[in-house]
């Protein structure tokens, strides 16, 4: 792990239909190009992200997707409207950006929801992607929402009973993720909020293998909780706007890109299933697993030093 050094270069990005990208570069201004996609979706982009890159040698970007973090309009505002953001919409977004900062080729980073916008984009545009390093690989398959949304109601049924309460009768058996961000744009505050809480408690319990307590966490602040739960249901009850199989029966655009996929054996609410799939389909592709890890990196596990240890490879 580097020290977490200041950018030297921030901006927003106009891309069209009246969003404002924020981005940021720190490191070296001369190094080799790198970001990160951010996860959620709906988190903003973090700071510790810049821990893992040596920052005398790379130029690293780190960017808010639409309606996040610092970008606007603030899809934590329930007027903003999501009309137009799409995974294409965010696809676009990165190779505007990549444009706009004159970069050739750069590396990608980025876990979870990340794992699947970075797969998506490097499809489309191989030609400009140096390297990959995804921890917690998602593809954003329809039956991968399912399970999130309602298979893990086998290991958390307590949780899931609760979860699936919080909509109308006529929707439990149904897209439970559309269901909820029906209520998430209900012109009732009152109703927005009590889905966020609702929402939020199933996806901590999921991501964190059952512990969910908002204390101490993001879901704390009830501004974050709404922005991640409205993304997050306004993607997964879309099947995150692609073709049910498109990463899977795409991956053979990315041959000839190096990629390392790290996972952890203990990931409920992202099975190891996806990530071996994913290896096999993808031959220049090395995948480790963690046994000490689940979804997230937590104090005491190696998913930390795995993301460091594989960027670093890639100097």
């Amino acid at each position: 792990m580097y020290p977490q050094v200041e950018p030297y270069a921030q901006g927003m990005l106009d891309v069209g239909d009246g969003q404002l990208v924020h981005w940021e570069a720190s490191g070296n201004p001369d190094g080799k190009p790198a970001c990160v996609f951010h996860g959620g979706p709906g988190s903003g982009s973090s700071p510790h992200s810049r821990e893992y890159f040596d920052p005398d040698h790379w130029n690293l970007v780190l960017w808010d997707q639409r309606g996040c973090g610092k970008s606007t309009p603030p899809i934590a505002d329930p007027s903003t409207s999501m009309e137009h953001n799409t995974t294409q919409h965010l696809i676009d977004d990165a190779e505007k950006l990549r444009e706009h900062l004159g970069f050739d080729k750069w590396l990608l980073e980025g876990g979870s929801w990340g794992s699947t916008l970075i797969l998506a984009y490097a499809i489309q545009h191989p030609e400009r992607v140096s390297e990959i390093v995804i921890p917690a690989v998602t593809t954003s398959r329809p039956e991968e929402h399912a399970w999130i949304t309602r298979g893990l109601g086998l290991f958390f049924p307590d949780y899931f009973d609760a979860f699936r309460d919080g909509v109308p009768d006529q929707d439990r058996d149904g897209n439970l993720a559309a269901a909820y961000n029906r209520l998430l744009n209900s012109p009732d505050a009152a109703v927005r909020e009590k889905a966020a809480w609702d929402w939020s408690k199933w996806d901590l319990s999921t991501i964190t293998g059952g512990d969910n307590s908002f204390e101490g966490t993001r879901y704390a602040d009830p501004v974050m909780r709404y922005q991640l739960s409205r993304a997050v249901s306004h993607y997964w009850g879309n099947e995150a706007f692609l073709e049910p199989n498109h990463i899977f029966d795409n991956l053979d655009r990315l041959k000839g890109i190096p990629g390392v996929l790290i996972h952890g054996r203990n990931d409920f609410g992202g099975p190891l299933y996806t990530a071996w799939e994913v290896a096999k389909r993808w031959p220049d592709a090395e995948l480790v697993i963690l046994n000490d890890a689940g979804h997230l990196v937590m104090e005491g596990n190696s998913m930390d030093k795995a993301i460091a240890a594989a960027i670093h490879r890639f100097r």
